[in-house]
């Protein structure tokens, strides 16, 4: 398979902000200055997109600013409120189309030092932006609970990174995704103004935040709703096509009796790029892969009948040492690609609920062997439908912009994962106005990542 080297970047430039006067006000708090470090830490997976890959390669911090607890946030963002300089968040860094390089420079704000569970009780837990998701989970066993959703990079992925950057993910076949009613249940951020304010968002409110991509405040705390933690069994099913495996995986979706957690088909075109998973991915075959609580294997493989095989069937696991079936799914399948041909890329979009199975056939046969399907069964404004991550053979940002385009034609909606904006990202629509009201509140000189919500314009007399 061919190759696609990521873009180098350019050299250093002085940094237009008064970094040693920052420096001097942030004194005692862990600061990391090193070139290639900072660059390094000033990416994520941008580079899934060629388009980005050009925008963003060149991007980066001056300085990290590592807080170990919300004291230290507050300073970093009055001295970067009084001293003008930029301010972007940062976690895990997983995000895929540049949600926390800065566009601008300034300060890198690394919250994963923010760690630990500050209570829990039945249904809830409340724990600190920076703690990892899989280690809240781990907390949670004992007690029964786990996280309701999460993103296929879990492992690495915080739960302020997640609820800053994502949407949904493993989880949202049951429970949607961020956006609906509940799933976020509180925030707690902290201001960029000369004097830092601390505020707790509640219930609707706490949607502010939401894949804001820290435009609208540092979120140094979070409070999310547990769903109990079944025993899953990973299970994987092969069939002849993959309209087989789609309408097959839309039944289990639609079945609400049947504990899930994810229900994802495949393409066969894909799989063979599927490493130690190969072996249970037949040749020529798609496949559906699902995570199935344990007492619900029966009305499961009682609706797989004979039309699908079962090629492995085990319970999951997440630990060291260990690849867990989800990383196969969600954007993890763009990345078992990308590992070995840096030629493709993907989409991002979302099927009409009221002629799913129609559309999904009709996108398949209108892009033939150039977008190659892949489907996440999720439940949207409490309607069972799909999103999709498809793999987009490249040929150029002209081509590109066209499969999307007539996609919308199609009545799929695209969130497009090749720009760098909010606005662009919802296919030119404006930010939400409240989260656009906020930032005035919370970032009124749009010091906040800025860039990333091109809505918003800063006061010039200020």
């Amino acid at each position: 398979m061919s190759t696609v080297s990521e873009r180098k970047p350019k050299p250093v430039q002085p940094s237009r902000y008064d970094i040693a006067a920052l420096k001097d006000d942030l004194d005692g708090i862990a600061l990391i200055d090193e070139v290639q470090v900072v660059r390094k830490r000033s990416r994520d997976f941008f580079w899934y997109s060629p388009v980005l890959n050009q925008l963003l390669a060149d991007k980066s911090a001056d300085i990290i600013a590592a807080p170990r607890d919300e004291d230290e946030v507050i300073r970093i963002a009055a001295a970067c409120a009084r001293r003008r300089i930029p301010l972007t968040v940062r976690a895990a860094g997983t995000g895929n189309y540049g949600q926390a390089v800065p566009l601008q420079g300034g300060v890198l704000l690394d919250i994963t030092g923010l760690t630990g569970i500050e209570w829990q009780k039945p249904g809830v837990v409340r724990t600190a932006a920076g703690s990892r998701m899989l280690d809240v989970d781990i907390a949670m066993r004992d007690s029964g609970y786990e996280q309701r959703m999460h993103p296929s990079t879990k492992r690495s992925a915080t739960v302020g990174g997640f609820v800053a950057g994502g949407s949904g993910g493993v989880g949202s076949v049951t429970y949607g995704g961020l956006r609906e009613p509940g799933n976020i249940l509180a925030a707690r951020i902290v201001t960029v103004e000369e004097e830092p304010r601390v505020i707790e968002l509640r219930d609707d409110a706490a949607q502010k935040v939401n894949r804001a991509y820290g435009t609208t405040g540092i979120i140094t705390a979070l409070e999310m709703p547990l769903a109990p933690a079944w025993p899953w069994i990973d299970i994987i099913v092969a069939f002849d096509s993959y309209m087989d495996a789609f309408e097959t995986g839309y039944e289990v979706a639609l079945a609400d009796g049947i504990v899930k957690k994810l229900v994802t088909p495949i393409a066969s075109q894909i799989t063979p790029c599927f490493g130690a998973l190969k072996a249970h991915c037949p040749e020529g075959q798609s496949i559906l892969i699902c995570m199935i609580a344990e007492g619900s294997l029966g009305p499961f493989k009682a609706i797989i009948g004979k039309r699908g095989t079962v090629t492995y069937e085990a319970p999951s696991e997440e630990g060291p040492g260990t690849v867990p079936l989800y990383e196969y799914t969600w954007n993890h399948t763009t990345l078992q690609w990308l590992k070995s041909d840096r030629s493709i890329t993907y989409l991002q979009c979302l099927f009409p609920h009221d002629r799913l199975v129609e559309s999904a056939r009709e996108t398949i046969a209108a892009f033939g062997d150039e977008l190659l399907p892949h489907h996440e069964f999720i439940r949207f404004g409490g309607r069972v439908t799909a999103s999709a991550l498809p793999i987009l053979r490249y040929s150029t940002p002209e081509r590109l912009n066209e499969v999307m385009a007539l996609h919308e034609a199609a009545g799929v909606f695209i969130a497009n994962p090749h720009v760098v904006s909010l606005e662009e990202g919802s296919r030119h629509k404006r930010a939400d106005a409240d989260q656009l009201g906020f930032k005035r509140e919370v970032d009124p000189r749009g010091l906040l990542n800025p860039g990333k919500m091109t809505s918003f314009v800063a006061d010039p007399t200020d």
